[in-house]
């Protein structure tokens, strides 16, 4: 999430807060796929895929806008929960309610099975999102998804060899190779089938 300016005491469900630093890891490979030295069962989702070890104190210290908590991220997707607020995201016979910065001068034109890393949000935090966040103050688009798919995540790739050393970082597929040497860091879906909303009938 970009810099923000929320109301004085609203931090988004998903933003990372100062005391919630990544935890140091050492980083190895076992089995053929990038692991970590003291590895818990916790550390990998029932895909198998290895996420960003990091606390969860939300509160602890000041509100980093700019970062995601990949835990909390992680969640609100799964669950579809409002990515400001951590409730139940908003819902009707429509679908799920999701706002996504504008990319294009014609969002009409935008394909069925768009990826997103953005959860979706309820219908007041929409509200208040689109006033506060920079890029949505911009432009944004209002859509009601009817069904979505996880694809994969986002987090560092790490060069495949004995000697695992950070890339760079990237989105991968949960079905590519790529997978077993990434350390995902929040998690991606494919929007499969939604429709563009105005607005004004959120």
């Amino acid at each position: 999430m970009s810099q923000a300016t929320f109301p004085k005491g609203t931090v988004p469900y998903i933003t990372q807060w100062s005391g919630e630093s990544p935890s140091k890891v050492r980083v190895v490979v076992r089995r053929g796929r990038l692991a970590y030295a003291d590895e818990r069962s916790y550390d990998r989702d029932p895909r198998g895929v290895l996420w960003r070890r990091i606390p969860s104190m939300p509160g602890k210290g000041k509100p980093d806008f700019g970062a995601v908590h990949s835990l909390r991220q992680r969640l609100a997707m799964a669950n579809l929960l409002c990515q400001v607020c951590g409730k139940p995201a908003d819902r009707d016979d429509r679908g799920v309610l999701w706002l996504l910065g504008e990319a294009s001068d014609d969002p009409s034109s935008w394909p069925q099975g768009l990826e997103t890393a953005h959860p979706p949000v309820c219908r007041p935090c929409a509200t208040l999102a689109t006033k506060a966040c920079p890029h949505l103050r911009r432009r944004y688009v209002t859509l009601r998804v009817q069904s979505w798919t996880p694809a994969g995540v986002h987090g560092a790739f790490y060069r495949p060899s004995h000697d695992p050393v950070p890339v760079d970082a990237r989105g991968i597929p949960f079905d590519s190779p790529a997978i077993r040497w990434t350390i995902a860091a929040q998690l991606i879906v494919t929007l499969d089938r939604f429709t563009l909303i105005n607005p004004t009938e959120m």
